[in-house]
């Protein structure tokens, strides 16, 4: 038995560069959307800080400020694709810890846990595939 394959417009399937660029843009701009208030207010740090106490986290101001950072910075790399594998590696190392330590043992739903998910898949499809043609990486690396 033969699947045809549908066609689609050459430039869809000949572009993957464009697909990754726009992966890239949403889980940069969502990171540091995510974490801009606790960079530009410590009293918001702070929250946070507590929030990572109240879930057993050692260390919860250095943990508060170690996760801010690394997700801060490595939005920025990945939005200019500049060491975007470690910037990924980095950054689903951050999401798992979030998984494991808050997430499931609070027994949230696939809903709640959806953004945490989301930016762990980002950050894996972009550990495998790095940043492609539209990038420093193609340039730097």
């Amino acid at each position: 038995m033969h699947i045809q394959q549908h066609k689609h417009p050459g430039w869809l399937g000949e572009n993957p560069s464009i697909g990754i660029l726009l992966l890239r843009i949403f889980l940069g701009s969502r990171l540091l959307y995510g974490v801009v208030d606790n960079i530009l207010s410590w009293e918001r740090m702070l929250e946070f800080s507590a929030f990572l106490e109240q879930h057993h986290f050692p260390w919860p101001t250095f943990s508060a400020v170690h996760s801010v950072y690394i997700q801060a910075i490595c939005a920025l790399l990945v939005l200019i694709g500049y060491q975007t594998r470690i910037a990924a590696l980095l950054l689903g190392i951050n999401f798992l810890i979030a998984l494991f330590m808050v997430h499931l043992p609070a027994g949230d739903t696939v809903e709640g846990m959806t953004p945490a998910l989301a930016m762990l898949f980002a950050s894996l499809t972009l550990l495998f595939t790095g940043a492609k043609d539209i990038s420093l990486d193609r340039y730097y690396s």
